[in-house]
C-alpha cells in the first residue's frame, strides 16, 4: 500500500496555460519577469525512485530543470550533500521531522540550507506528550494553535541562534475554524515573532482546507519565503486525497504565483501526493515542472 505523505509524517512524528503565455501580451511579461527564478521539488515526492537509484533520480530532476531539492534525510545528511553536489542540485530548505529538530540544525548546517522546517508540527508536539506518558491528540482548536505557537517561538528562536530561519509548513487541518472568525493557521500567524517564525504555504492542502492560498500570500508579505504547489485530484475528500499532476486536478497556479511573487517568495518546490499508479514520480516530476515553469 502506498503511504500518503500526511501518513508518512504522523508515523514519524509517533514513531491557464503555457500557450495563453506564449501568445498574449500579459502573459509574456510575466514569463519574463519570472526567468532565472529557481525551481524546486520536495525529495518525498520522488522519494521511491530517489531510494531505488538516488545518483540516477537526481541527474533526471536536474535534466528536467529543478535546480532545488527540499530535503528529507534518508540515511545521512553528508551522504545526501555528496550526491547533491555530484548532481549540481542545492539544497535551501530541511524538513526536520523524520530525524528531530538538534540533528536536523546539524543536518541543514551540512547542506547548506538556510530554512529548516517542520512538517507537521502538531504531530511532533503529540509525541513528545506521549513520550512523557501523557495521551494527547493533535489539537486544532483555539488553545492547540496558541500552544502551537508559542512552540514554534521557541523553535524559531533556537534556529535563530543556529544561524537558520524556521519555517511552519502546513496541512489542511491548519484551517479549521476555531471561532471568531479565525482559522488555526491564522491564530499562528498572528501568535508567531515575525523574524522567528516563517511559513511554508502548502497551496494544495490550503486548497483542500477550503481557503484560497492567494489570498493568504496577498495578506502577508513577507512570511511566506517558501511554498509547495500540490495539487489533487477531483472529489478528493473524506479521508481519501490521492495526488493530481499540476494542471491535471483542480487548481489553477497563475494567480497563486503571481501573489506568491509579489508577497516575496523566494523558493517554491513541487510536491504531489501518490499513490503514482497512473504515472512514474519522475514523469510526474516532468508534467509539474512543465506546467509551473512558464509562472516561475
Amino acid at each position: 500500500m502506498t503511504m500518503s505523505r500526511r501518513q508518512f509524517l504522523t508515523r514519524s512524528a509517533l514513531c491557464g496555460t503555457a500557450a495563453f503565455l506564449a501568445t498574449s501580451t500579459a502573459g509574456r511579461a510575466f514569463a519574463a519577469a519570472s526567468q532565472g527564478k529557481p525551481m524546486g521539488i520536495q525529495l518525498y515526492m520522488v522519494l521511491k525512485a530517489y531510494q531505488d537509484d538516488p545518483i540516477g533520480a537526481l541527474k533526471t530532476l536536474k535534466t528536467i530543470g529543478y535546480t532545488e531539492i527540499e530535503g528529507i534525510i534518508t540515511s545521512t545528511a553528508a551522504t545526501l550533500r555528496g550526491q547533491l553536489d555530484a548532481t549540481g542540485l542545492r539544497c535551501p530548505s530541511l524538513h526536520f521531522d523524520g530525524i528531530g529538530f538538534e540533528p536536523g540544525i546539524e543536518a541543514a548546517h551540512v547542506l547548506g540550507s538556510h530554512y529548516i522546517v517542520s512538517s507537521m508540527l502538531p504531530a511532533i508536539m503529540q509525541k513528545e506528550l506521549a513520550a512523557k506518558g501523557k495521551h494527547a491528540e493533535q489539537d486544532y482548536s483555539l488553545d492547540g494553535a496558541k500552544r502551537t505557537a508559542e512552540y514554534a517561538n521557541r523553535l524559531g528562536e533556537k534556529a535563530k541562534q543556529a544561524g537558520l530561519q524556521y519555517a511552519y509548513h502546513n496541512h489542511h487541518l491548519e484551517f479549521s475554524d476555531v471561532g471568531g472568525g479565525q482559522t488555526f493557521y491564522d491564530v499562528l500567524l498572528k501568535e508567531t515573532r515575525h523574524d522567528l517564525v516563517q511559513f511554508e504555504l502548502d497551496c494544495g492542502w490550503v486548497h483542500v482546507g477550503g481557503k484560497n492560498p492567494a489570498d493568504y500570500f496577498k495578506a502577508n508579505p513577507g512570511r511566506m519565503p517558501l511554498m509547495h504547489a500540490k495539487d489533487f485530484l477531483a472529489g478528493a475528500g473524506n479521508g481519501s486525497y490521492p495526488g493530481a499532476e499540476l494542471g491535471r486536478g483542480t487548481i489553477d497556479y497563475q494567480p497563486i504565483m503571481a501573489a506568491a511573487d509579489r508577497a516575496g517568495l523566494k523558493h517554491c518546490f513541487v510536491e504531489q501526493e501518490g499513490p503514482f499508479s497512473r504515472i512514474s514520480q519522475l514523469d510526474a516530476a516532468r508534467i509539474d515542472y512543465d506546467y509551473l515553469r512558464p509562472w516561475r
